[in-house]
């Protein structure tokens, strides 16, 4: 019989640490920020990678973004940190990297792209 509960217990102890974890691509980190978008613009946010997809958010240059590490092109943030600030630039220029945000400032945070052109590690 104790075994039986400690099997139970045990369980719900990883099912609670999964549910808390959840995906690790959504493991967010936030040292990135928006730059070089044109005065009077914003950068957007989009549902999927691509300038075709829904709009979710907009977001001027100054804001730090929380990024999950991946990109298009099967580019990891993480994997570029070590490297100078202009290579890392270089990297994502042309590649979708995805956000964690709460675009309705309602506390319901969910995954977006954001163009590489117009973001840059944070100083």
């Amino acid at each position: 019989m104790k075994s039986c509960v400690r099997a139970a217990l045990a369980l719900a102890v990883v099912s609670t640490v999964l549910a808390v974890s959840g995906p690790s691509h959504a493991t967010a980190f936030a040292a990135w920020q928006v730059v070089g978008v044109p005065f009077g613009d914003t950068l957007n946010a989009r549902k999927y990678p691509a300038s075709t997809s829904q709009k979710q958010a907009a977001y001027p240059n100054g804001t730090r973004l929380q990024m999950t590490g991946r990109c298009t092109g099967g580019v990891d943030l993480l994997d570029l940190s070590g490297q100078p600030h202009w290579q890392q630039r270089q990297a994502i220029r042309y590649r979708w990297c995805e956000i964690w945000h709460d675009p309705a400032q309602n506390g319901h945070f969910v995954t977006g792209w954001v163009y590489g052109k117009y973001i840059a590690p944070a100083e």
